[in-house]
């Protein structure tokens, strides 16, 4: 057991080492185009409510409750009936994100105002930041579905590929950049769209990179909603606790936008920061914690206490020993 959730951790984690040195590229990249400019503080805090929204449903909680369950139902009902609550909770997903999107474009005025308020004495920069978090909400309906196709898979042990999404993400966000700004700059737009546009695009690989490696596992999609499922209820409601749980750090990084915003450059200065500090969170913790929970749920959907402890023993272990020298 140790010796496979190290395999899978160091797998999961050297997936996400190279993730977050794109990351770094990335920063980069984009620090060279527009350093801590207010179009850079622009895009941050336009970046912060759908990220927020990200973090609280789509990969945090959902994950947390979706994992879990659906494990179960891969280890005594089978892959259809697994597949089946698969579909329902990416419909539903959809649905969900998706009319949070719709309210969220609706009504971008207030929201941006309320949340980057300093920005009004500056017209310019809160038009701008406006506009962004306009193009950038749909974001959280893509990286809903792709949180969902990264759930399915781990809890099948192929962890390679979910791991890897990040990196399309950063990828093609790095693309978007070099290749969008200078065309964007020559049409007289606003270059820092460029980075919108990677934001969504990046979206959209980490779908593409995972479904096909889901369809060979035998998924095939089906377009239903059934309320009343058992298994769609119970991950509703354990996303309630699990909210609450990624709440906390979430509502935090909000007001620390918040504040940034009565200072130039102190919003994109506080991202770059905050990216830099989460690295081995990201490369260590959440290796571990990815690779653990599908043994765990399997283990307690067949009630194997014993073995329960010793994953979790075996993952605080791993988990402290990459951690506490990092």
């Amino acid at each position: 057991m140790s010796e496979r959730l190290a395999r899978s951790a160091g797998l999961i984690g050297l997936a996400t080492l190279t993730s977050r040195v794109l990351g770094l590229v990335r920063d980069v990249v984009q620090g060279a185009f527009f350093g801590t400019s207010a179009a850079a503080d622009a895009f941050v805090v336009a970046t912060r409510l759908p990220t927020l929204l990200r973090d609280l449903f789509a990969e945090g909680a959902m994950s947390a409750a979706f994992v879990p369950i659906f494990t179960r139902y891969l280890t005594k009902d089978g892959r259809d009936a697994a597949w089946r609550l698969g579909s329902q909770v990416i419909n539903s997903l959809a649905l969900i994100t998706g009319i949070v999107v719709i309210v969220a474009i609706v009504f971008i005025d207030p929201l941006t105002r309320f949340y980057a308020a300093e920005y009004a004495d500056t017209p310019e920069k809160l038009r701008l930041t406006t506009d962004l978090a306009r193009v950038n909400m749909p974001f959280l309906l893509l990286v809903a579905i792709a949180a969902a196709l990264m759930g399915m898979l781990n809890s099948l042990r192929r962890f390679l590929i979910p791991a890897l999404s990040p990196v399309t993400y950063n990828v093609v966000f790095i693309l978007c950049m070099v290749i969008l700004v200078p065309v964007l700059q020559r049409m007289g737009l606003e270059p820092v769209m460029a980075l919108s546009a990677g934001m969504l695009l990046g979206g959209v690989a980490q779908i593409a990179i995972q479904w096909p490696a889901l369809r060979a596992e035998g998924y095939h999609h089906r377009w239903i909603l059934d309320r009343h499922d058992t298994g769609l209820r119970e991950i509703l409601v354990l996303m309630g606790p699990a909210t609450l749980g990624v709440a906390a750090a979430q509502i935090n990084l909000l007001v620390n936008t918040w504040l940034a915003t009565a200072e130039d450059g102190a919003a994109s200065a506080l991202g770059y920061a905050f990216r830099l500090m989460y690295m081995p969170i990201g490369i260590f913790g959440v290796s571990v914690a990815t690779a653990v929970l599908p043994d765990l749920a399997r283990q307690a959907a067949l009630a194997e206490h014993g073995r329960m402890r010793a994953t979790v023993s075996s993952g605080l272990r791993l988990m402290l020993m990459l951690c506490v020298p990092a």
